[in-house]
């Protein structure tokens, strides 16, 4: 639903130093597009990232070498106040608690959607656009613009889930130049261009940041406490105990001492997630050891034997009412409504079948068969076909 022709319209990229987001500013000049390149400098502590794995300097130069290929200005922003006081104190409130956040869905709904798109406005921007494997349709409903949030057609990149909290207002003013494609088109057209992140391999840090050594990170605020591991046996009589109505399959398991057995010791409770199986570093079990749950209060960490082991499934999650967001808000379940989706609760898993229930005390996602790991602080996302309806912070 663009009004002008590309030739009046400025596109602000947001060029991370990466071939996705270079791509992307490259399409947007070949069709026309008054085109803006502007970098985020997010992160100014280099103690905990890694610094052969992607510092944020060089990116910042491969961005600024492809804006010099293109021909478009570019220009360096700094975040990293912002960053710190919106993604990073949030990270660690919530690990503290013994939640585990996702740090890319953040950035995207408060950063490069929000502050960044604010600053890309005051540049004279008529819309942002990054390298998302994503794809947006926009119509009509009643009347009223919709935009929808559709899945990258390169089912091993779609980033769909990364963007399951941006707003009508967020996607109204986004561009997704290759969710269309496949991720060896993308690289293909960077050599077409002349691009020198053509085969740059693509970075695996946090949003804009690098790659960070996360222990290190997490110890900046949250001391180390030395606290018991205790191992939950699959066959413990209360993980077989009946549950019969939703609020009882989403409660998480209440694991205590006096069920297992002491297997050793742990540095924090707070640098553990449900799920994990590296960095416990404790041998000598017939199968490798989860985090079947982790306990900040009394500094406790249980775990299992197996990735089969019964203390790791449940069957529902909760979602507190006010934590849901819908993407599509005219598709929002009115209280005392159920409907079916296809969900995920973590990027890159497969998409399962999931009914939402909206009871008085929140929201309920129950699944056909009990999903592994389900992570408090974690988001759940919902689907319709390939379009991304909502999701929602994992209250438990």
């Amino acid at each position: 639903m663009m009004s002008k022709s590309p030739k009046d319209t400025t596109v602000v990229v947001g060029l991370s130093g990466g071939v996705d987001s270079s791509v992307t500013a490259y399409l947007l000049k070949e069709q026309g597009y008054k085109v803006i390149g502007l970098f985020m400098r997010n992160w100014v502590d280099e103690t905990v990232t890694i610094h052969d794995e992607c510092p944020w300097i060089e990116d910042s130069n491969d961005a600024m070498s492809v804006a010099d290929t293109l021909g478009i200005p570019f220009q360096v922003i700094d975040m990293s106040v912002h960053y710190q006081t919106r993604i990073v104190d949030y990270m660690f409130s919530e690990y503290e608690k013994g939640r585990t956040p996702n740090p890319d869905v953040l950035c995207n709904r408060e950063i490069k959607f929000d502050l960044f798109l604010k600053t890309a406005i005051q540049l004279g921007a008529d819309y942002v656009a990054t390298g998302h494997y994503v794809r947006k349709e926009s119509t009509s409903v009643e009347g009223k613009p919709v935009h929808r949030l559709l899945s990258g057609l390169d089912n091993n990149k779609d980033q769909s889930y990364f963007l399951c909290q941006l707003s009508q207002y967020q996607l109204s003013k986004a561009l997704f130049p290759i969710g269309h494609l496949q991720k060896s088109e993308v690289r293909e057209l960077a050599h077409k261009a002349g691009l020198s992140t053509a085969d740059k391999k693509d970075s695996q840090g946090l949003c804009f940041i690098g790659k960070v050594r996360l222990p290190d990170f997490l110890q900046q605020k949250l001391q180390p406490k030395e606290g018991t591991v205790w191992e939950i046996s699959s066959n413990a009589p209360f993980l077989d105990e009946p549950r019969t109505n939703l609020e009882e399959l989403a409660r998480p398991f209440d694991f205590h001492p006096k069920q297992g057995t002491k297997r050793g010791t742990h540095n924090g409770a707070h640098y553990y997630t449900v799920g994990q199986r590296k960095g416990l570093n404790i041998g000598g079990s017939p199968k490798p050891l989860f985090v079947l749950g982790v306990n900040t209060t009394f500094n406790a960490i249980y775990v299992g034997q197996g990735d089969n082991h019964k203390g790791l499934y449940r069957k529902a999650l909760k979602i507190n009412s006010n934590e849901v967001h819908w993407v599509r808000e005219d598709l929002a379940l009115g209280k005392g409504t159920s409907q079916k989706f296809m969900g995920r609760i973590r990027y890159r898993q497969p998409l399962v079948p999931v009914t939402i229930h909206h009871h008085e005390s929140g929201f309920f996602l129950e699944f056909e068969k009990p999903e592994k790991a389900i992570t408090p602080g974690q988001f759940a996302a919902w689907y319709l076909g390939d379009e991304l309806i909502g999701s929602g912070t994992i209250a438990h």
